[in-house]
C-alpha cells in the first residue's frame, strides 16, 4: 500500500536544469474509467480529487518546475479544454500548448510537441508524462530523471521508466527486463505485455524480470522525431519543406487542416512497442496510476476496515474494502457493503463491484451516452 502524502519540496541540489531539457504532459484524455467523476468536459487531469487544493494536471506540472525552467514545459491536450488549462495554469505562454483539433491518442500528439520543440532545440531531451500519476518520492523521481536524460543525451534509445510492481495488477502494462546496458539502472527492454489477466499478472510479479511501465518515458529529441517518422505517415512533416520559415499561427493552421490524417495510436503502441532500441530503467520512487478507481484504491491510504473515502462526508456501518467520492455538501449514509465503488457527481451515482473496474466502468459510461445522451458523460 503507498500511503498518500502531499509532495515534498525538492532541495535544487539537481542537475536537472538544463536549457535543453524538457517536459511534455499529457493532459488530453477524456479519463472514463473515473466516469462519473471524470467528465468529457471536465476529466480527471483537472480535478483535485483528494482534497490537496490542486488537480492532478497542476501537481504534475509543478513537480517538473521544481527541475526544468517553466519555459520548456509543454502541455498535449484538446481543444475544449483550453480554458480549463488556463485557468489552472495561468501564465503558461500560447506556444507551450499544443490542442489537437480532433482526438487521435497519445502518440501524433508527442510527435507535434516533439517537432515543435526540436525546432527550437535541436539538442533537445524530452520527458514525456501523463498528468495523472502521483510520485510519493520526489528525491528518488528527481534522481532517475537526472540519470535517465543523462542516459539517451548520450544514447540513441527510448527509456521506458518502470517499477517494481507491489500486486498482480492487471490493469497496468509489464515490461520484461532484458540485458543490463553500462548503466545500472538500466536494461534492454525483452517484451512489453499492456493489461494482462490476473493469472499472467501474477506470473509476471513472481517472476522478478517485470517491471510495470509507469507511461513515463525519456528520449532525445532528434531519436524520438527519427521513431515517428518511421511510423507515421508524412502529415505534419511537409510543414517544414512547405514554409520553411513558419510562424506559429502557419503551424496551427496547418494541423487544423492535416492532423486528421494522423492514425489512433497510443504512445506505448507506437513507440514503445514498435520501435528497435528501447531500453527500460529500475526506479523506486513510490508510483501509482490515478486512472481508474480501482488502481486509487489500492494506492490510497485506508480508513476503518480497509475503505477510502475520498474528500468526502460519510458515514458508514458495516461495510468494508470501498472506494467513496461523493460531492461537496453531500452526506453518505451506507450500510453493509463489501468491495463497491460509490461515486456520485452531477446527475449519476455509481454504485458497482470495485473488481477490476476499469473495463467494466468505461462500458457502463459508453452504455449510458447511447442510451441517455451525452450530458451524463
Amino acid at each position: 500500500m503507498i500511503t498518500f502524502a502531499v509532495e515534498n519540496v525538492w532541495t535544487q541540489s539537481m542537475e536537472v536544469t538544463e536549457k535543453n531539457n524538457f517536459c511534455v504532459i499529457l493532459a488530453g484524455g477524456r479519463g472514463q474509467r473515473l466516469w462519473p467523476a471524470s467528465r468529457n468536459n471536465y476529466p480527471k487531469q483537472f480535478i483535485d480529487f483528494f482534497g490537496t487544493g490542486k488537480t492532478m494536471l497542476q501537481t504534475t506540472y509543478e513537480r517538473f518546475a521544481k527541475i526544468l525552467p517553466k519555459e520548456n514545459i509543454y502541455i498535449c491536450s484538446c481543444k475544449g479544454y483550453l480554458d480549463l488549462l488556463n485557468e489552472q495554469l495561468p501564465g503558461l505562454p500560447e506556444e507551450n500548448i499544443l490542442l489537437e483539433p480532433i482526438h487521435r491518442n497519445t502518440a501524433p500528439s508527442v510527435a507535434w510537441a516533439t517537432m515543435r520543440i526540436l525546432r527550437r532545440d535541436p539538442q533537445a531531451n524530452i520527458v514525456v508524462t501523463p498528468s495523472d500519476q502521483l510520485v510519493l518520492n520526489l528525491d528518488s523521481f528527481y534522481h532517475s530523471v537526472n540519470v535517465g536524460i543523462g542516459y539517451v543525451a548520450e544514447n540513441d534509445v527510448l527509456l521506458a521508466m518502470g517499477v517494481k510492481p507491489t500486486r498482480p495488477e492487471p490493469g497496468y502494462g509489464y515490461i520484461q527486463l532484458g540485458d543490463q546496458s553500462c548503466k545500472p539502472e538500466v536494461f534492454k527492454v525483452k517484451s512489453f505485455t499492456e493489461k494482462p489477466e490476473r493469472d499472467f499478472a501474477t506470473m509476471f510479479m513472481e517472476s522478478g524480470e517485470f517491471y510495470w511501465n509507469t507511461g513515463i518515458f525519456i528520449a532525445n529529441a532528434r531519436h524520438l522525431i527519427a521513431s515517428f517518422e518511421k511510423i507515421f505517415p508524412l502529415v505534419l512533416r511537409n510543414l517544414k519543406y512547405e514554409m520553411p520559415n513558419y510562424t506559429l499561427a502557419e503551424e496551427l493552421e496547418y494541423v487544423e487542416k492535416n492532423y486528421p490524417r494522423y492514425p489512433n495510436l497510443s504512445l506505448d503502441y507506437a513507440i514503445l512497442e514498435q520501435s528497435e532500441g528501447v531500453f527500460v530503467m529500475k526506479c523506486d520512487f513510490g508510483w501509482a496510476d490515478m486512472g481508474t478507481w480501482h488502481a486509487i484504491y489500492e494506492a490510497m491510504q485506508k480508513v476503518d476496515d480497509e475503505n477510502v473515502v475520498l474528500d468526502s462526508q460519510v458515514e458508514l456501518e458495516d461495510c468494508k474494502n470501498n472506494i467513496i467520492k461523493l460531492p461537496k455538501g453531500r452526506l453518505g449514509v451506507i450500510s453493509g457493503l463489501d468491495g463497491y465503488i460509490v461515486v456520485e457527481k452531477d446527475n449519476v451515482l455509481l454504485i458497482c463491484k470495485k473488481g477490476d473496474s476499469s473495463a467494466l466502468v468505461k462500458k457502463y459510461a459508453n452504455e449510458v451516452a447511447i442510451k441517455y445522451g451525452e450530458e451524463f458523460v
